[in-house]
């Protein structure tokens, strides 16, 4: 696509062409929902701010996040009796919220959603349930959901408990539903071994697929910022790390630089490169290298992944920046049965400019300008 026209600081026109679809000041897929792809999507914002020194952005979540919080620290549109992890991801914000106005709702607010932790279901192991509707199924998704919550949690309020919790559905999820043929992850793991999506011996689900891989590795790498250094399972989290970006790096794509939707069927017909997935990826490595949790996968990993996003999935234009190629959504089971086959994976709708791709492409485009300011010793401004 436009790579040539993909002008520098990429972050700051990512993060105002989401602000320019708001309408008197809201952005419709943010305000619209307590959920987690606008959470995520204030996250990125939220980063952003800190990153650039440009206070509208912070002024932007806190908009945002002020449309749910009321002033006892309830939450507009969220169920707690859902126990659905999703709804955790939000709640990233409220900490940040919490430490620069000192506003205690958000605090209660952030608490309210510690209580949906607390009693979250598990299976008979001690991993929560993806959703109260989903009986004994871990979803890689919901790591990315709760565990760096859990993690700033703990690190902000000195409830060391809520590390242990955090590394220890990290490391279940990753035990049982790595493929230790491939080092990767699948999507998803059914410990009832009830789903027609699972293996009946393993409990796991059929495919790995690239956004559920993407969810995980930003679920470890943004929870491992929080942990202390003297954490007992820090390094453990760290090395199952390593382990997974090896294998990640041996399946990317050598051409573009990129992955595809469904990561453990490389070149397969109907299979394709997949934008979202491949932002987190990048994002994920990018993170872990700068940050020394990843001792052997080199720069040029990542340079040529985000190269290869920038070529294949980006365009500018007057609007600014637009993300092509991202699959609009993929789960497993349910009323509308989604059996987890090849088939069904790569017969999901794919879309341009939704916030579940370029919110990963914000994550991603500002760690490779961190990198590389690191790098030259120095902050890009």
């Amino acid at each position: 696509m436009a790579e040539a026209t993909v002008v520098e600081r990429m972050p700051v026109r990512i993060g105002d062409t989401i602000l320019s679809a708001c309408v008197d000041g809201y952005h419709p897929g943010i305000a619209n929902k307590w959920g987690y792809v606008a959470g995520m999507a204030l996250t990125a914002l939220g980063r952003l701010g800190d990153w650039t020194g440009e206070q509208r952005y912070h002024e932007a979540v806190k908009r945002h996040m002020d449309v749910f919080i009321r002033d006892d620290g309830s939450i507009a549109g969220y169920t707690l009796e859902e126990y659905n992890l999703d709804h955790i991801n939000k709640g990233k914000n409220l900490l940040r919220l919490w430490r620069t106005t000192g506003e205690a709702r958000y605090r209660q607010a952030a608490e309210l959603l510690v209580s949906q932790l607390i009693g979250q279901p598990r299976t008979d192991e001690g991993g929560f349930w993806h959703k109260k509707i989903y009986p004994y199924q871990m979803w890689l998704d919901g790591l990315y959901m709760s565990s760096p919550f859990m993690a700033e949690y703990a690190a902000a309020f000195g409830e060391m408990e809520w590390f242990d919790e955090a590394a220890r559905q990290l490391l279940l999820i990753e035990r049982r539903t790595r493929n230790p043929e491939t080092g990767l992850l699948h999507h998803a793991y059914d410990e009832s071994r009830e789903q027609r999506w699972c293996d009946k011996e393993t409990g796991r689900s059929r495919h790995v697929w690239g956004r559920a891989m993407g969810w995980y590795a930003m679920a470890l790498v943004d929870a491992l910022e929080f942990f202390p250094v003297r954490h007992p399972q820090r390094g453990q989290l760290m090395g199952i790390f390593e382990r997974m970006a090896n294998a990640i790096v041996r399946v990317q794509d050598q051409a573009s630089g990129l992955w595809y939707q469904v990561m453990d069927c490389n070149g397969r017909q109907g299979n394709y490169l997949e934008a979202s997935g491949s932002c987190m990826l990048t994002y994920a490595l990018a993170k872990g290298i700068r940050l020394k949790y990843l001792a052997e996968i080199d720069r040029e990993v990542v340079e040529h992944a985000y190269e290869g996003i920038k070529k294949h999935f980006v365009t500018v234009d007057g609007e600014g920046v637009h993300l092509h190629g991202i699959c609009h959504g993929a789960g497993l089971g349910g009323r509308k049965y989604r059996d987890g086959s090849y088939a069904y994976y790569i017969s999901e709708q794919v879309v341009s400019d939704s916030l579940m791709g370029v919110a990963p492409l914000l994550l991603a485009s500002m760690e490779m300008e961190r990198l590389q300011a690191e790098g030259e010793g120095g902050h890009p401004q």
